[in-house]
């Protein structure tokens, strides 16, 4: 009778991903997933409720067109100048503002009490006295963390250059004192509330202290510059619409009175700035005109002398009517040209001669003087005594107009200047919600955690299934043309009695360690009996009734597969002989229960004889031959004589005899057993043997003339996404009440 052989089945690389194994892959490892996603969103419960809360004050600033004329140069101007937004926001954020406003309020000494690690903090928020001074309850041994109610207040703090930025500890002593200790936990000061302690080298004052003796807490005093430019970064403003001139502004911190009080100052501040800066223009311009007055005055007093003069010397010469107009022409004229004179002095000072708007000015002047030559032109052809009186007359007329003007420009900016209010106004003062919080958002903060949780689990468990190298469907073993003559589901009965085997020499109580004895309805031993039907067909044409099993590595399973398919073919009538044959590391029997002293070592190095080493167990048909004492050279007692004999003459005592073996990639005894064996079965464990690594096993033992008969998949894993894939169910009898 000849078998067909079983078909090989060609490889085909899949390139694509199986989206559906994919997505079983997640079913079968959904505890897993919602494990890490719970995990996570535990964590961002937690911070939700033990993070320190962030308040937000805000203020509200218009920005108004300037008010009234404070130079000389918007005289002329049609439209009035307006404040870009940004600009002015550029000086509220400015370290002449915010640093006053740190200076001020002594920002640069930061107070932390020191709480319980984790949830202090947490308690001490929600404590809430009922009367002034009251502070929370602690557990005793504790009161040097602060639980609640605790207050401490620095309005000066001097420290050596190098301790700036450094912790400092301060101590709530007895009789309202306190105790100051640098980083190296030395006192530096000692002192009371609302005195002033000071040394060579510290300074402190302390204005109010509410806490009971012990409560720590660290002050640090910072640099003024590197404070003023972390509150320029907390500071946020922003124009409200487009050239609106409304500008918010933000602030955030941990204890809402302290933003409000913080950002009422920068605000304040600002507006005060504001004030000052449009008061010192108008100083400016009135200091500039307060210089040309008197010159101005004496240019008019010396042109009316000397027209006096000439009409007493002319007696009583009077202007024609055309002299007249042509007066008026050159007075206008000349009025204008002073004017403009003026605004080009001032200019001087503001710009470069090479700046666009001083250029304008230049080109003007010089169309009023083209203008003014043309008239002077049609002076010249007057009579001599006209043109005298003419000229000392727009003299005077120039001068008086002159005058007058500056007369009325420095009362308009005197009256600027005494008036001054900015052209910038709170519009709101600084506020903070107290009870809403805008970070952590809470509701954000658990959706964030669960979806990373979900996202890292997801991850984490398609990762590991990219890296997983062991064969998870006995299809894949197959089609690389290995047949599979079993799949044995993992038990976890099997892990129980491992744990149990692992304490061997104490668990002495311990009736088996076999799992078919001890649970003969475990789908485990189920399939040993389905690979005992298997095994009978296989063994019909091998030249003896010897079967040798192995395994490619370590930790596969071979010991549980021959033990337990030793006893079920012992129960089913047969006798059987089980040999331990790994003379290195074998435990088969601390598994049967069995000594393990007299065994296959003794017997092919001569020391005992077979019978001597043949131990009977629970079973009547089955016997074990254990390993022995463990020898130096187990292969080179494999390849003697006395191997061979020693199976030929238990071949002919037992239906059956069965080699326990050790992994043939790790050594070559599995070849040397498997020679005198008439059949090779292989195990694999579920998810730790990859195909090279079962394909490198075969290959070995082909190599050494062997033949591997087939493959026992064990530990099959029964996942959810993949129920019944091994036709694994449940069929017991069940006994009737």
């Amino acid at each position: 009778m000849t078998t067909m052989p079983r078909p090989i089945y060609e490889t085909k690389e899949e390139k694509d991903i199986d989206l559906a194994h994919l997505f079983a892959t997640f079913i079968n490892n959904r505890g897993l997933i919602l494990g890490i996603t719970g995990f996570f969103a535990a964590i961002g419960i937690a911070y939700a409720l033990l993070a320190t809360p962030v308040y937000m004050a805000s203020a509200m600033i218009q920005i108004e067109p300037k008010a009234g004329l404070p130079s000389l140069t918007d005289v002329v101007s049609s439209n009035p100048p307006v404040t870009p937004a940004q600009t002015e926001i550029a000086l509220l954020k400015s370290r002449a503002v915010v640093g006053a406003a740190v200076d001020n309020l002594s920002l640069d000494i930061i107070i932390k009490p020191h709480y319980f690690p984790i949830f202090g903090e947490f308690m001490a928020r929600r404590f809430e006295p009922t009367e002034e001074g009251e502070l929370g309850w602690y557990p005793a041994g504790l009161e040097s963390y602060a639980w609640g109610g605790e207050k401490l207040a620095v309005t000066r703090l001097i420290v050596p250059d190098k301790v700036h930025g450094k912790e400092l500890t301060l101590e709530a002593a007895e009789n309202n004192g306190f105790i100051l200790r640098d980083a190296d936990d030395e006192v530096v000061l000692q002192g009371t509330v609302g005195t002033p302690a000071e040394n060579a080298d510290y300074a402190i004052e302390v204005s109010e202290l509410v806490a009971r003796p012990g409560t720590t807490f660290t002050v640090i005093k910072n640099r003024t510059y590197s404070t003023t430019e972390a509150l320029q970064e907390r500071l946020a403003a922003a124009e409200r619409g487009k050239q609106s001139g409304i500008v918010s502004v933000t602030l955030e911190d941990t204890d809402p009175a302290k933003a409000e009080r913080v950002l009422e100052e920068v605000a304040r501040l600002y507006v005060e700035q504001n004030v000052a800066r449009n008061a010192a223009e108008a100083t400016k311009s009135l200091e500039f005109l307060s210089q040309q007055v008197p010159q101005v005055r004496r240019q008019l007093e010396t042109a009316q002398t000397a027209l006096n003069s000439y009409q007493t010397n002319a007696r009583s010469v009077d202007i024609s009517a055309e002299t007249q107009g042509v007066l008026d022409q050159i007075v206008d004229l000349d009025k204008e040209i002073s004017e403009q004179n003026l605004k080009r002095t001032e200019m001087e000072h503001r710009f470069t001669r090479q700046h666009p708007n001083f250029q304008a000015l230049l080109n003007q002047i010089n169309q009023l003087q083209t203008q003014k030559a043309e008239l002077e032109a049609r002076i010249d052809k007057l009579p001599a005594t006209q043109k005298e009186l003419l000229r000392l007359t727009r003299d005077v007329e120039v001068a008086s107009e002159t005058y007058s003007m500056l007369l009325n420009k420095t009362q308009e900016l005197d009256i600027i200047r005494a008036g001054t209010v900015g052209n910038v106004r709170i519009i709101d003062h600084a506020a903070a919600d107290v009870e809403n919080p805008v970070k952590p958002n809470k509701p954000l903060v658990v959706i964030v955690a669960t979806l990373l949780g979900g996202l890292i689990a997801v991850l984490f468990v398609y990762v590991r299934e990219a890296l997983k190298r062991g064969v998870e469907n006995p299809e894949d073993i197959e089609r690389h043309g290995i047949p599979v003559y079993a799949a044995i589901p993992f038990s976890e009965k099997q892990g129980t009695l491992e744990k149990r085997l692992a304490n061997f020499k104490r668990d002495k109580s311990a009736a088996s360690y076999l799992l078919s004895v001890n649970d003969p309805a475990d789908l485990a031993t189920e399939a040993m009996r389905s690979l005992r039907t298997s095994l009978h067909f296989a063994m019909i044409e091998a030249k003896n009734n010897v079967l040798m099993i192995t395994g490619p590595s370590p930790a596969v399973g071979k010991s549980f597969v021959t033990s337990n398919l030793a006893v079920v073919i012992a129960q089913s009538g047969k006798k059987v002989l089980l040999i331990d044959a790994d003379m290195r590391k074998g435990y088969l029997h601390k598994v049967m229960r069995v000594q393990g002293e007299k065994g296959l070592s003794d017997i092919l190095s001569g020391r005992v004889t077979l019978f001597d080493a043949i131990q009977k167990t629970q079973l009547n048909n089955l016997h074990v031959v254990t390993h022995g004492q463990l020898p130096p050279n187990p292969s080179e007692l494999l390849m003697h004589e006395n191997f061979a004999r020693f199976v030929k003459e238990v071949s002919t005592m037992y239906d059956l005899v069965i080699f326990d073996t050790p992994p043939i990639l790790a050594v070559t005894d599995a070849a040397l057993v498997g020679s005198q064996a008439g059949t090779t079965l292989m195990v694999t464990r579920y998810g730790l043997n990859g195909i090279k690594e079962i394909e490198a096993a075969k290959r070995r033992l082909e190599q050494n003339g062997l033949l591997v008969k087939g493959v026992i998949f064990n530990a099959v894993e029964r996942k959810a996404s993949a129920y019944g894939e091994y036709g694994y169910y449940q069929y017991e009898y069940q006994p009737t009440k």
